[in-house]
C-alpha cells in the first residue's frame, strides 16, 4: 500500500482529522477597549495595568503589528505589551 492508497482509505472512511474553521478565543480580533479589559483581567495584581494611553502609544510605536484593521489580538499583542509596558509607565 503506497501513501496515496493510505490517503485515499482514511479520506474515505472518515478517520482524517479535518482542518477546523474554528477561530480560538486568542486570535479574535478585540477593540483597544476590548483588548485592555481582557489584558488587565487577566494579570497578577502586582504587575502593572495598561491604559488606552499606553496601549495607543504601544500601537503608534508597533505600526506594522497592526496590519489589519488597527484590531488587536491576544496571540500576537499580549506578550509583547507583557514586555513592553514596564519600560514605558
Amino acid at each position: 500500500m503506497d501513501s496515496l492508497d493510505i490517503l485515499n482509505y482514511l479520506c474515505y472512511h472518515g478517520e482524517m482529522k479535518k482542518v477546523s474553521n474554528q477561530v480560538m478565543p486568542n486570535e479574535i480580533p478585540l477593540t483597544t477597549v476590548e483588548f485592555l479589559e481582557s489584558y488587565n483581567s487577566n494579570m497578577p495584581d502586582n504587575y502593572p495595568r495598561a491604559s488606552l494611553a499606553l496601549l495607543e502609544k504601544f500601537k503608534q510605536t508597533h505600526l506594522k503589528l497592526f496590519k489589519v484593521d488597527g484590531y488587536w489580538t491576544l496571540n500576537q499583542h499580549r506578550k509583547r505589551i507583557i514586555e513592553w509596558l514596564p519600560q514605558n509607565i
